[in-house]
């Protein structure tokens, strides 16, 4: 049966990014662990707030390719590596949009944000992901 509605909320776990600069931005985010998870993800949710966001873990390193069909609210979508580092960041994605985001290279996790969190933090590839699922959490 097609998803027609968004998912209940997801269990959370806390995450932060780490930038060059020494600042650490913390967040809470809904862990998508299965695949019926991870096909629904934030599609037909109106909106992220700015300190929330949602985790696709993939267990081991794969590569990652995102689409914003159902999606509402627009979103930064964040490719991470296995040793949680920032692979890469496409900013502002557009909602509705079928066009594949692809992690460009094998990542541990994908991480969603709301459009334009990436800018406003100043978050760059490279930049230090801390969280339980990298084995890097405080």
């Amino acid at each position: 049966m097609a998803q027609a509605g968004p998912q209940p909320r997801l269990p959370e776990e806390p995450l932060a990014i780490l930038t060059r600069d020494g600042k650490r931005h913390e967040f809470r985010v809904e862990m998508a662990l299965t695949p019926d998870q991870q096909m629904v993800g934030l599609m037909f949710r109106p909106s992220v707030a700015p300190d929330e966001g949602m985790l696709f873990d993939w267990g081991t390193p794969r590569e990652s390719s995102m689409w914003m069909r159902n999606t509402v609210a627009p979103l930064d979508m964040v490719f991470i590596n296995a040793d949680g580092t920032i692979r890469r960041i496409a900013e502002r994605t557009v909602p509705y949009s079928l066009a594949p985001v692809d992690s460009r290279g094998p990542v541990r996790a994908t991480l969603e944000l709301a459009a334009g969190t990436a800018e406003r933090l100043g978050l760059r590839v490279g930049d230090k992901v801390e969280q339980r699922i990298f084995g890097t959490a405080r």
